[in-house]
């Protein structure tokens, strides 16, 4: 099986170093600058406790190079995705499956569910279905990730806890496909479960992340400072029973109370989240997906969201601020 890796950061890292180590791929990343460098030179490094592995992986700059593939993982952040939609077209071949690996809600969420949500498009993710055109929603594998991982340098991956991959259709059938996915990703390591209801899985950890990441890079602190702090937790509890509300009228029910939650995510202990970290290096943010996407839907199934608007425009403001987010963008 031909995979290739459209986004090699900690997550796509981490993938492709699994897939490439156990040999039962063809494993192939497309990568630009430093990374691409690194790749080629020294292959995708892998750090795991005190093992360091080494995975030789077939790199390059342009799609082309690479020809088509079974399986594309893409697993950029969101304000890369454009480019992945420009420049995807010579990987995919009439049966290539896109295993969508990425935070927040993506643009394919609403096609395959039954309701008055049915095919509704989200422009804060997918401003004028540009992405959609490119990546239409018959390709797509869902995959929501339950991991902590993070690319300090390029080519390498450091991969601290969580194991945990959930893989589904977005019209939630249990196709071949998906099968054949998931024993893959089990071959390499992953704890995978197969999902007929990816969208409820990939909603419950937005769930979670739609506070916890903004308020993070807009503190920079650790999961543990946000839990300590009564009054942070008060705001984080608001926003989330605003997104539960939501939950409700999408058919993606949230079966816990954000205390619980917040007793989950608490075990944890000092993480850092993926915006803090690219806050801190100054990467552009994921706003759209995470919480863009919330306050959008909220607006289109007529539930009123004050906390999450709330959060929304500070961490917008402070991507404006420091270049990490479009001036003219929301």
């Amino acid at each position: 099986m031909k995979i290739c890796i459209y986004g090699v950061g900690a997550v796509g890292g981490l993938i492709g170093a699994r897939l490439a180590s156990e040999g039962s791929a063809e494993v192939s990343a497309v990568a630009r600058g430093a990374t691409l460098a690194a790749l080629r030179s020294g292959g995708v490094r892998l750090q795991s406790g005190d093992r360091l592995t080494q995975a030789p992986i077939r790199a390059a700059e342009e799609p082309a190079a690479l020809g088509v593939q079974d399986v594309v993982v893409v697993s950029v952040k969101g304000p890369a995705l454009p480019a992945v939609a420009a420049g995807i077209a010579p990987l995919l071949g009439p049966d290539t499956v896109v295993l969508s690996a990425m935070n927040g809600v993506p643009w394919w969420f609403f096609d395959g569910v039954a309701g008055p949500c049915a095919g509704m498009h989200l422009e804060s993710v997918d401003p004028g279905d540009v992405i959609t055109a490119a990546i239409p929603a018959r390709r797509i594998i869902g995959c929501v990730v339950h991991l902590n991982a993070s690319a300090p340098e390029p080519g390498l991956v450091v991969h601290r806890m969580g194991n945990g991959l959930i893989v589904g259709e977005p019209d939630g059938s249990s196709s071949a496909r998906v099968q054949q996915l998931a024993q893959l990703l089990a071959g390499a390591g992953f704890d995978v479960t197969t999902s007929s209801r990816i969208q409820n899985d990939i909603w419950y950890k937005l769930w979670g992340n739609l506070t916890f990441n903004p308020i993070s890079a807009l503190t920079g602190a650790t999961g543990d400072r946000m839990l300590a702090d009564p009054l942070v937790m008060g705001f984080c509890t608001a926003a989330m029973e605003e997104a539960a509300r939501i939950g409700d009228r999408i058919g993606c029910e949230i079966r816990q109370t954000p205390q619980e939650r917040h007793a989950v995510t608490r075990r944890l202990g000092a993480f850092r989240t993926s915006m803090l970290q690219d806050a801190e290096a100054g990467r552009p943010l994921e706003i759209d997906a995470i919480v863009g996407a919330a306050k959008e839907i909220g607006e289109r199934v007529g539930v009123a969201t004050p906390t999450i608007d709330a959060l929304l425009g500070l961490i917008r403001l402070y991507g404006r601020t420091r270049g990490l987010y479009p001036q003219a963008h929301g």
